[in-house]
């Protein structure tokens, strides 16, 4: 029999994959794998279990949040494993899922796993860890996470301006020493995203339009801290409108940044703490991630992230 590794988070989405768990389970089964069940304890225990034991099983499939798939990966790529990853996302957000066009159903998506193909989609190199979709620091690096879905979903990107206005007098700004091909500069920055999604906290299109999962670039996008309530709006209105003149918002791809500060900038990788770095290597690994997707979408995933 095929043996899967199957790593679970219990309380990503407040633990809806209880209920779906045999149901599951028991899809695999029929399948033909022998399933090895492997619910998460606490942080980085998804990436080392991975770690430890991805070379001796057929396929590594993962339910959880966008973090949890982010471990995961993490410990797959430390590991010098080569199978392919299922995904069955059941966080709050689930960024990746929707890129990929993954149901959000549970039962369905595992439906994905036992009879979609393998799509390989770039992963993102991020110092000497790794990162599935964003990385990111400063201002809206915990907003897109903390703004309740509803809000999200009545407002759109309004929810961004909202919450941004309530923050004002409290931003945190960066200087920073930012250097690619196709962008280099340094002076405060308040906000900057590296991306590979075209769904970044719940929001559709926010990293641009056009954006292929398997291009071998990132969206980048950074703000130079504003001064008053009108360089705000101006920013607002350039990353709605994905106006690359702007010399507030800063947007660009590129294959490979690194970015430099006289102190420690705090960082999120994939939604999850990504630690305080005083330097920041990117690159995009591209096609490094053999990810299980629908069936006969593997060359329509380009579609799918476009919208």
């Amino acid at each position: 029999m095929k043996k899967m590794l199957f790593v679970y988070n219990p309380l990503s989405g407040k633990g809806l994959i209880r209920s779906s768990l045999s149901v599951i389970i028991e899809k695999f089964t029929v399948a033909g794998y022998q399933v090895t069940i492997h619910p998460t304890q606490s942080v980085l225990d998804a990436a080392g279990t991975v770690q430890d034991h991805a070379p001796e099983y057929d396929l590594i499939v993962c339910s959880g949040g966008d973090g949890t798939l982010d471990e995961v990966v993490t410990g797959w790529m430390h590991s010098h494993c080569t199978c392919p990853i299922g995904y069955i996302p059941a966080g709050s957000t689930n960024d990746f899922g929707a890129s990929l066009g993954l149901p959000k159903q549970m039962e369905d998506a595992a439906d994905i796993i036992t009879e979609g193909q393998v799509f390989y989609c770039d992963l993102g190199r991020f110092n000497e860890d790794y990162f599935v979709y964003v990385a990111a620091f400063g201002l809206f690096t915990d907003v897109s996470y903390q703004t309740p879905q509803d809000l999200k979903n009545a407002l759109g990107h309004a929810a961004y301006l909202l919450e941004g206005m309530k923050r004002m007098g409290s931003w945190k700004s960066h200087y920073l020493k930012v250097v690619s091909d196709e962008f280099s500069d340094e002076g405060e920055f308040v906000f900057g995203m590296i991306t590979n999604s075209n769904s970044i906290g719940g929001f559709k299109g926010i990293a641009g339009q056009n954006v292929e999962l398997n291009d071998g670039l990132f969206e980048v996008m950074l703000v130079r801290t504003p001064q008053n309530l009108a360089d705000w709006q101006d920013i607002i209105t350039a990353v709605l409108t994905h106006d690359t003149r702007s010399k507030r918002a800063v947007m660009f791809r590129t294959r490979k940044m690194r970015i430099e500060s006289q102190e420690p900038v705090s960082w999120t990788r994939d939604g999850e703490n990504g630690g305080s770095h005083y330097v920041v290597e990117l690159e995009n690994l591209r096609e490094s991630l053999p990810v299980l997707v629908p069936q006969s979408e593997s060359e329509a995933v380009v579609r799918i992230a476009r919208g």
